[in-house]
């Protein structure tokens, strides 16, 4: 091991949260290329020896974790109750969130023909989505965006990673096309 990846590995310990990449090359004198280098390295060497930990990448920002192998055992030894599953109008808001973001709330409730303002609220509390701004439109509704506690329980490093939607049939594009441009000439919510 390295002296930039034992570095790299202490400061993401002691950070316990994600760190922008920038941030970790301030802190170790290095370039954001040399950090993702070095954590490479390191989550080879993690998988190589099956450590009970893992580096996570997310979008631009690295973290260290406990393996999913080991949650069980973590919950244990800490105490903290199994986070409550997505109900199925939940994880319906939050696919539309995270495949056409950012959306505001009239779009999402016009995709799913129901009012989602509960639904929306729960999923910010739970910290999975966020608001990103305002719409420039009368009435200025807010838009949103899934975190980067979305990427982590998703176990993906970035949207990218999203599996691809199916094809729509003509018809079913065309009321999806009607619906978007709808929601985002009237900016209601």
């Amino acid at each position: 091991m390295t002296e930039l990846e034992a570095g790299l590995e202490a400061v993401l310990f002691a950070a316990g949260d994600a760190v922008p990449a920038e941030r970790l090359a301030a802190a170790l004198e290095t370039s954001p290329e040399e950090v993702f280098h070095a954590a490479e390295a390191l989550q080879s060497l993690y998988d190589f020896e099956k450590r009970g930990i893992m580096l996570l990448r997310l979008e631009d920002k690295l973290q260290l974790a406990s393996r999913p192998l080991y949650a069980a055992a973590v919950r244990r030894a800490t105490e903290s109750r199994r986070p409550p599953s997505l109900s199925p109008a939940a994880l319906e808001v939050l696919t539309i969130v995270a495949y056409r973001q950012p959306v505001t709330r009239a779009f999402i409730d016009q995709l799913r023909g129901v009012d989602s303002g509960g639904t929306v609220a729960g999923l910010v509390e739970k910290g999975l989505i966020e608001e990103a701004g305002r719409m420039d439109v009368p009435g200025r509704p807010i838009l949103y965006r899934t975190t980067e506690a979305f990427l982590r329980v998703f176990s993906i490093s970035s949207l990218h990673e999203l599996p691809a939607l199916p094809a729509l049939e003509e018809n079913e594009q065309m009321e999806l096309d009607m619906s978007g441009k709808t929601a985002e000439q009237t900016g209601t919510e």
